[in-house]
């Protein structure tokens, strides 16, 4: 294991001290995959954050004890995976991490900020609106009923990740701007005593339109991926839908499948 001082501010300086090593070389899992998984992990988890340069090859490769291909082919499968990247006279740094969040009833704010993604929300909308027939259908009201409608573009360290779309039953309780910025949802649903039981969700992709691409920092047509959900409460009762696009390139739904005996 190497280890050597403390975390250096983003951008200014090598950071790779401030991770720890730990490659086991009578594994059969080749040090140079073994070495990018724990900077993938490092990335993922904001040890090393946006910005950050990993310094060179050469510095790497005396520090672990390692061949400068090995480490060279470590760093590449990196840069191929887009998290990191190679600057003529800066050298490697850190772009951003691929959000992977678990395929199950849970805030994304809670998702991110248990990962150490460093999540912000900027709130878009905060009203009352007629509901459309899809949101009426999928809240089971009539359509016409007022739902309140909260738009938000959600953030981590500082680069837009996620656009989402709510709507909520308007009696179900009061939603405050400010509080909506500091939290998640989710989060003042259950402090508002309602309990999150189940919830229908539809997993897509497609391309950016040019507005949402804007708002997401990518090129238009690039890849998003696309949610939506109705979470229900442990009385069955419809308390959320939701109409969410992500970038491909920053997010992924992570899950397991099991065989069916």
């Amino acid at each position: 294991m190497a280890k050597t001082g403390g975390p250096t501010r983003a951008g200014s300086a090598p950071v790779l001290h401030s991770v720890d090593f730990a490659l086991d070389r009578s594994s059969p899992v080749p040090l140079y995959y073994q070495l990018a998984q724990q900077l993938e992990s490092a990335i993922e988890h904001g040890v090393l954050a946006p910005g950050n340069l990993l310094g060179n090859e050469i510095d790497l490769s005396t520090r672990l004890g390692l061949s400068r291909p090995t480490v060279r082919q470590a760093i590449q499968s990196l840069v191929d995976k887009g998290l990191l990247v190679r600057r003529r006279g800066v050298g490697t740094q850190v772009v951003h991490s691929q959000v992977k969040r678990p395929l199950e009833l849970s805030s994304l704010y809670d998702d991110l900020e248990s990962a150490g993604q460093g999540p912000s929300t900027c709130v878009l909308r905060n009203e009352r609106a007629p509901a459309s027939a899809d949101v009426a259908a999928a809240l089971g009201i009539a359509e016409g009923g007022e739902v309140v409608v909260l738009e938000r573009l959600r953030s981590t360290h500082g680069q837009p990740m996620a656009h989402l779309c709510n709507y909520l039953p308007a009696a179900l309780l009061d939603l405050d701007t400010a509080r909506l910025e500091a939290t998640g949802l989710y989060r003042m649903l259950r402090t508002a005593g309602i309990t999150l039981h189940s919830a229908r969700q539809t997993v897509g992709a497609r391309s950016a339109a040019p507005e949402e691409a804007t708002r997401l920092d990518e090129e238009p047509g690039a890849a998003v991926l696309t949610m939506q959900r109705t979470a229900y409460d442990d009385t069955g009762r419809a308390v959320e839908y939701g109409a969410h696009i992500y970038r491909a390139s920053r997010y992924s739904f992570d899950f397991q499948l099991l065989v069916r005996p």
